[in-house]
């Protein structure tokens, strides 16, 4: 992607550790032990995806008929839909997302456990689509990190089953001697854009999600 990391200067040369490359630009320590514990725990991990589906429009629907029988979601290891994000590792956003939901969704990435993979789905999820406005986020990677985009407005189940080929191809490339893998940007809470959780209930009550509110809605 044009990026590199920078060279730390109180190593030199000689503690840089052998590599070698494979496929793409994907560095891995040339031992033997180590290739092959990635390779089993990547393969576990590409072939056991636990999808927690966040829909909000017609990009959801495509999500149920790709999970229905005739294009058979199970046969990735995605049978099991985990609607708890803290049993979930891949967040499928499907459709676009107000400002008012953005908090909500960035809660509940946050309480998915690593390692953790984000599709977007649909050209409103990851650009705002046709909604260019002040009410829509433009873009879900504004809000939380995004693995794959998958392009559609909406997308055929085709589509979303080739997005997840491209994300089981991903994590197969995955390296765990790679330690900014994981690295993403905490929210601030002295920014003032810092939502608290309580806050974030509060919010989200109109759209059934709050823990706080009755069975009248009242």
């Amino acid at each position: 992607m044009g990026l590199s990391r920078p060279e730390d200067p109180d190593e030199g040369p000689a503690a840089t550790p052998e590599r070698a490359e494979i496929t793409g630009d994907v560095p891995w320590t040339t031992t033997r032990l180590d290739h092959l514990l990635d390779q089993f725990v990547n393969w576990g991990r590409k072939n056991s995806l636990w999808p927690m589906p966040f829909g909000t429009a017609c990009c959801a629907i495509e999500f149920m008929a790709t999970a229905a029988s005739k294009f058979d979601l199970a046969r990735f290891g995605m049978e099991r839909q985990a609607f708890s994000p803290r049993q979930a590792d891949l967040l499928i956003c499907a459709g676009r997302v107000p400002f008012k939901l953005a908090p909500v969704l960035r809660r509940i990435w946050q309480q998915m456990p690593q390692p953790k993979w984000c599709i977007s789905m649909g050209a409103c999820a990851s650009s705002g689509g046709m909604f260019d406005n002040y009410a829509v986020v433009q873009g879900i990677d504004s809000i939380i990190p995004v693995d794959v985009y998958v392009p559609g407005c909406p997308p055929r189940p085709e589509g979303l089953l080739y997005g997840i080929l491209m994300l089981q191809k991903k994590v197969e490339r995955e390296r765990m001697a790679d330690k900014t893998l994981r690295t993403e940007m905490e929210a601030d809470p002295k920014s003032q854009l810092y939502i608290p959780p309580s806050v974030i209930d509060e919010v989200s009550e109109p759209f059934g999600n709050s823990i706080h509110q009755t069975r009248s809605g009242l």
